[in-house]
């Protein structure tokens, strides 16, 4: 009761709780955090999300269109997609997109939106149903399965249905799924609320949890047994973007899945660039700017 009091009156993370900041997290031989006893299959798809030799991915999202239509920047998929598809990891999509727009021999990673639902032409976008059989998944060779859940809303238990039978077919086959905390106009973006989806997704037995990052993110990572991936979010300054990357990445977080950060900036390819140097590289935030600006040139 005492920890739902320090939830509601502040919506910060109960300071009691010790996540051991100090400690890393348990690894043996491989390299993705928590899938040290998955399947040979599992592993090899997991390798192809998250670089071995940084550990970090960085996925580009383009899968707005399930809901809203043609996104400014994504008007033509089969002109943006090639260009930034050497700087990036992971292609984050719909399966239409990728049949009908994006050229098979990228041999990129697939993150492939296997949930579906309402449009913005609803009053309630979170109402949502399992849109990709695991047969389409294994056609498209799906590196993973992406499953959007609503906690906190009145659809949380079916999206969390979604979540589970996604989990239990992947499990299957050995394609991994993605569990995508969502939010909305009356939904929670505080650290406890991103503490508590992540860890629910990932003990439901998601090997990897995407969320947005927030203040004591790394709590959040800490407290998630499997990789986060920070969701780029809404179109910010360059450099503020750049700046979430950064310190993303420095507070646990394992990759970055960024949409209109890229595809709306200025110069898309550069910015993919910069990202990239942020994930797999080191650099800094600063770093990575000065960067894009050269790149951009």
């Amino acid at each position: 009761m005492a920890e739902m009091e320090v939830k509601e009156r502040t919506g910060q993370i109960n300071p009691e709780k010790d996540f051991h900041l100090d400690v890393p997290p348990g690894r043996t031989q491989y390299h993705v955090k928590g899938m040290d006893n998955v399947d040979w299959g599992m592993k090899d798809r997991l390798s192809r999300i998250f670089s071995p030799k940084s550990g970090n991915t960085l996925m580009l999202a383009f899968d707005h269109g399930y809901i809203s239509g043609a996104s400014t920047g994504l008007e033509r998929l089969d002109i943006l997609i090639p260009q930034l598809a050497e700087d990036i990891d992971v292609f984050m999509a719909t399966r239409g997109a990728l049949r009908s727009c994006v050229p098979p021999m990228f041999n990129k990673a697939v993150a492939l939106r296997c949930t579906a639902g309402s449009t913005v032409l609803s009053d309630d976008v979170t109402s949502e149903v399992i849109g990709v059989d695991i047969e389409d998944a294994i056609r498209m060779n799906a590196s993973c399965m992406a499953v959007q859940t609503f906690m906190g809303t009145s659809d949380e238990k079916s999206s969390i249905e979604n979540l589970v039978k996604t989990i239990d077919a992947g499990n299957r086959y050995g394609i991994p799924t993605l569990g995508v905390v969502a939010v909305g106009k009356q939904m929670a973006r505080n650290p406890q609320f991103f503490s508590l989806a992540s860890r629910v997704i990932a003990e439901l037995g998601a090997q990897m949890v995407k969320c947005y990052y927030c203040e004591d993110f790394e709590k959040v990572t800490a407290g998630c047994p499997v990789p986060i991936v920070i969701a780029g979010g809404k179109k910010m300054p360059i450099p503020d973007a750049l700046s979430m990357a950064y310190h993303a990445i420095c507070e646990g977080a394992h990759g970055v899945d960024m949409g209109r950060n890229i595809f709306q900036a200025e110069n898309p390819k550069a910015m993919a660039k910069a990202v990239a140097k942020i994930v797999h590289e080191g650099y800094t935030d600063k770093m990575a700017y000065e960067f894009y600006q050269d790149t951009a040139k």
